[in-house]
């Protein structure tokens, strides 16, 4: 008889496994709760889907920081490399954009997701849909029976190893609501809390730039933070602000050493340079040059480009007084501190940290605990920046994950 394996969870790190294991003939069956697969894939791919990055080997794994050394290994055997030639096999062409993002040529994520499926069904994997995996039990032969709820109602199957693909904690109406953590921790596996991660902030804006600003992007800045442990972050790019706080790419890159320092001292400063492109002395002559009648929005927009949703920020920031004076001024505009008081909430955010602690798991991703049930994708405690990482990842977990199996049942 075929093994039977079952992968719960149809995202991207559970089709991954499933395609792995079905190439070698193993009978694998994937289950979700959702009505169809791939939900946050497709969601992801909305605005163009960014399957990986370019850059060097060695400043890609440095993106996943405290867990550099745990998702190497997995990067090894599936990388960036590897991801893009197995999309060229889905007959699906990329390119590297010019921030050294990869994307597919048509940008989207659909016809990635339609030939994959293709392939697994041609295979013959078989899918469950709405399908919610709800506990399990394990025979004195080791195989493990899944119970899985239903539009039918309950319903069982035996299988000889499983593979959790179930996601992180964020966006939970397209499935990844986190409520597989109370079973692993019944079973007495480690998880470390889930929180969000590539999120927004909230602060305390006053009624006016609430009303008048929210929704207004601020372009060409750079912004840095000394976190809870005197370390110094500092990045380059644009954010939004909203009716709540800041989100965007540059809050994003941020948001893990953001949250960490809020969640140690209560609250994070964001430091913004709102010039970047010029030196302070420069700013201060200009700040300093004599305006006649003009008001100081009109010189400085004159002199410095510095208009709109900048100056709310800078009069929200900034004491009255001190726009009189033009060193106070200066410095502002070159460091505005921005106070940020608490992360918005998990299921708004593009992630999520925490997860299964990979102290819990052996060199294939299987649970030590649990022999025959593997971990993979964001459910893992592991996260990274926007930009091609978090797929890479969940990809290369999953392929991992599908190994670990084919070494368990010894094929």
């Amino acid at each position: 008889m075929q093994p039977a394996v079952a992968v719960i969870g149809a995202g991207p790190a559970g089709l991954m496994a499933a395609e792995v294991l079905a190439g070698d003939g193993v009978r694998v069956d994937v289950y979700d709760a959702m009505p169809s697969v791939g939900r946050k894939l497709l969601m992801a791919g909305r605005g163009g889907l960014n399957i990986t990055h370019a850059e060097p080997t060695e400043d890609f794994r440095r993106r996943y920081a405290a867990r550099q050394k745990e998702i190497s290994p997995l990067l090894e055997a599936f990388g960036p490399a590897e991801l893009r030639e197995w999309v060229h096999d889905l007959g699906v062409a990329t390119f590297i954009g010019s921030s050294g993002r990869v994307f597919p040529t048509e940008m989207k994520a659909a016809p990635l997701l339609r030939a994959w499926l293709r392939r697994l069904r041609a295979t013959d994997v078989r899918f469950h849909m709405r399908h919610r995996w709800c506990g399990w039990t394990r025979a004195d032969d080791g195989r493990l029976t899944l119970s899985f709820t239903t539009p039918q109602g309950t319903q069982a199957q035996q299988v000889q190893a499983v593979i959790l693909a179930l996601g992180g904690g964020s966006w939970a109406r397209l499935g990844s609501d986190g409520k597989w953590v109370p079973y692993l921790e019944a079973a007495g596996i480690e998880v470390a809390a889930l929180r969000p991660a590539n999120c927004g902030f909230d602060t305390a804006w006053s009624e006016h730039l609430r009303q008048r600003f929210a929704g207004q992007p601020i372009k060409a800045v750079s912004a840095s933070l000394v976190d809870a442990d005197g370390v110094v972050h500092h990045r380059r790019g644009e954010f939004m602000l909203t009716a709540s706080g800041v989100e965007g790419g540059l809050i994003y890159a941020l948001s893990a050493a953001l949250r960490d320092t809020i969640d140690a001292t209560g609250s994070a400063t964001l430091h913004l340079d709102l010039l970047p492109e010029h030196d302070a002395t420069r700013v201060l002559a200009e700040v300093a040059r004599p305006r006649g009648a003009r008001s100081l929005a009109s010189h400085l927009q004159s002199r410095l480009r510095l208009k709109g949703a900048k100056v709310a920020l800078l009069r929200e920031c900034l004491a009255a007084d001190a726009f009189a004076d033009p060193t106070r001024l200066t410095a502002a505009i070159k460091a505005l501190p921005l106070r940020l008081l608490a992360t918005r909430p998990l299921d708004e955010a593009i992630s999520s940290a925490g997860g299964v602690c990979f102290t819990a798991l052996d060199a294939q991703l299987m649970l030590k605990a649990l022999p025959g049930v593997f971990c993979a994708g964001e459910m893992l405690d592991w996260e990274a920046p926007t930009g091609g990482y978090l797929l890479t990842a969940c990809l290369a977990s999953g392929h991992a994950a599908g190994r670990g199996v084919r070494h368990w049942l010894g094929i």
